[in-house]
């Protein structure tokens, strides 16, 4: 079950990014083309936003079973010595959640916007700043904690 959840959680980040990507480019040019805000940016806002939290529930679980994660909350003071074990334990999850809640708002509240240009708007910024959040916390192939690309 961990190594099936694994490799959904890792090949579900490409689906996110992916998404992520074309709701900001599409938010900020509705944003500043004056466009209206359609029902598919809509859907399209929220099906990026249930991307990501699925991503999250997927990694909240292997957050709970990780082998890795597990022995670093087993002792926390040498797992912040570690590079890997703090990547893992703290890190990727706190900046993944921060992003996601980032996501959640900007969502939230471009439902509740009076105009397109406000819901635009907050869908590009709030999308934008969760997304530069989640990618400097997956852990890329170049980056200092390699995972690998799937």
């Amino acid at each position: 079950m961990y190594i099936g959840l694994l490799h959904l959680h890792s090949a579900l980040r490409y689906v996110v990014v992916i998404l992520l990507i074309i709701a900001i480019i599409k938010a900020f040019a509705g944003w500043l083309g004056g466009r209206p805000f359609t029902p598919a940016d809509r859907k399209l806002s929220l099906f990026t936003l249930i991307a990501v939290h699925t991503q999250l529930l997927i990694g909240l679980i292997l957050y709970f079973v990780s082998p890795i994660v597990q022995s670093a909350l087993n002792d926390m003071g040498q797992a912040m010595k570690d590079t890997a074990s703090r990547f893992w334990a703290v890190e990727h999850i706190a900046t993944n959640l921060i992003g996601i809640v980032l996501i959640t708002i900007g969502y939230s509240t471009a439902k509740r916007a009076n105009t397109d240009k406000a819901k635009f708007t907050r869908v590009a910024l709030f999308y934008l700043i969760g997304f530069i959040l989640i990618m400097t916390a997956i852990p890329w192939p170049f980056n200092r904690i390699d995972r690998g690309w799937f």
